[in-house]
């Protein structure tokens, strides 16, 4: 998928997408209320080079101080500084400063690069911890994650509680669009089902064509990419799993 919540984990993917609404029972404020404190290196990396179009296709606020929060913790944890975390991610120094400060959201294309740098889940990135044993995920309530252009989106059907090793999501893609996703953790596959529309999925080198009604299992730790050749709206639902339970608090 082009976003799921692992990555070593999108929505899926790794796709270029904003993310939006709560975890059940516990809306997260609007950015102004939760200002990070910035340090020293991070206001320098802050007021260095403007992000690119591409890293800085912004999500909604209510994530921006958690996504921030979530990197700042979890790199100085692993001792990391901005330098090191932008040569294993990818993604700039000045960007991952933005971010961290709450001046500036990733897509999910950023996020997964972050989320495999650090070795945790994209859920983890996103998520504010609520322990719960049962959970209502309504859909006006729900994460729902956005390509940059508006023809891919993303549902979570479960809570970003906390990290999981399986994760369930409605998939939506426009007509004759296409989402990319680069590849998972090894060990990750998809299990996906067309319910409206006609798939043509492409896992490495090799191309599958799904009509509504047929699903497909596959490992996701290759490039794949997700592509609705038709005239109508393309539906799917994916249950992302992980090899390994990826801890990120």
């Amino acid at each position: 998928m082009g976003f799921s919540t692992q990555d070593g984990s999108g929505i899926p993917r790794r796709g270029t997408a904003k993310a939006t609404a709560a975890s059940p029972g516990s809306e997260p404020p609007p950015a102004s209320a939760r200002t990070l404190v910035p340090s020293a290196e991070l206001l320098s990396e802050a007021a260095a080079d403007s992000a690119t179009s591409e890293e800085a296709a912004e999500t909604p606020a209510d994530l921006t101080p958690i996504v921030g929060a979530n990197l700042r913790r979890l790199r100085v944890k692993r001792g990391l500084s901005l330098e090191r975390m932008a040569k294993a991610s990818g993604v700039s120094r000045a960007m991952l400063g933005q971010i961290e400060l709450g001046h500036s959201t990733p897509t999910i294309n950023v996020v997964w690069k972050i989320a495999r740098a650090l070795d945790v889940s994209f859920a983890t990135l996103i998520t504010e911890h609520t322990a719960t044993s049962t959970a209502l995920v309504l859909r006006n309530r729900a994460k729902l994650l956005t390509s940059h252009d508006g023809s891919f989106t993303s549902r979570a059907l479960f809570p970003f509680d906390e990290p999981r090793n399986v994760e369930f999501y409605e998939l939506n893609l426009t007509a004759n669009a296409v989402e990319d996703a680069d590849p998972h953790p090894i060990g990750t596959t998809e299990n996906l089902v067309v319910t409206s529309g006609t798939l043509e999925l492409t896992v490495g080198k090799v191309r599958h064509h799904l009509d509504t009604g047929d699903a497909i299992f596959f490992e996701a730790d290759v490039p794949h990419s997700y592509r609705n050749p038709g005239s109508t709206n393309l539906t799917m639902y994916l249950v992302m799993s992980y090899a390994n339970r990826v801890v990120g608090a």
